[in-house]
């Protein structure tokens, strides 16, 4: 059998490739063969069908665990979310500039702190770009003000919990990863997510800001 990759005879793409999370909830479902298997452990024996029940009964607590760990790491994010906006909110007083900090961002950001969608929370990542934007171009704009010990100190907080943001959201996904596996990990788990009506869930996604900027020419 040939090789499936060859590295000797690559099929190159010269324009790259930007890639993309797909925002899409696929559901966990079992077919007619999950529920015949179910039925057909409790034919010879009692014992094969209260085995799968426990571990049924196991997997639903697993997933009720990994929700509460997947909400604990978006809480995380909120928590540097809110700091930086709150940083943010600082450097515009500073810089006495015309910055319009939106007044609904810390509603939205308190909204979703009990378990709101991430739908919600990527449009509100994406306004704190956007601000965190407006900010830098009037701090590199004024050469003046970077003298300004308390607006330094600032920008670099910014900067700080920009990565603490980074770096929660990696655990956030890895959580996110583990419960998008489990859900199609058949036969106990995934058949106890399709009674559950359980989806696979979406992992964090860059704002369009943040990606306009990573293409930017800085040197």
């Amino acid at each position: 059998m040939a090789n499936m990759l060859d590295e000797l005879n690559p099929e190159i793409r010269e324009e790259g490739l930007d890639t993309n999370v797909i925002a899409k909830k696929i559901p966990a479902t079992v077919g007619v063969g999950s529920k015949i298997f179910e039925v057909l452990l409790w034919v010879p024996l009692i014992i094969p069908g209260v085995i799968f029940l426990f571990k049924k009964i196991k997997a639903k607590n697993y997933f009720q665990q990994l929700e509460q760990k997947i909400q604990t790491n978006a809480s995380q994010i909120d928590n540097y979310l809110e700091q930086r906006v709150m940083v943010l909110q600082n450097c515009a007083k500073l810089l006495d500039k015309a910055i319009d900090l939106d007044k609904t961002t810390f509603e939205n950001i308190a909204k979703y702190r009990s378990g709101a969608s991430d739908e919600a929370r990527n449009e509100v990542q994406s306004q704190i770009d956007e601000i965190s934007k407006n900010v830098s171009i009037a701090f590199e704009n004024y050469p003046d003000l970077k003298a300004h010990r308390e607006i330094e100190d600032a920008m670099k907080q910014n900067m700080y919990l920009q990565r603490e943001i980074t770096a929660a959201r990696e655990l956030y996904n890895d959580s996110i990863n583990a419960w998008n596996k489990a859900i199609f990990s058949w036969p106990t788990k995934q058949i106890v997510a399709a009674k559950n009506g359980y989806t696979t869930r979406i992992p964090f996604i860059a704002s369009k800001e943040i990606k306009d900027k990573a293409r930017d020419v800085f040197f």
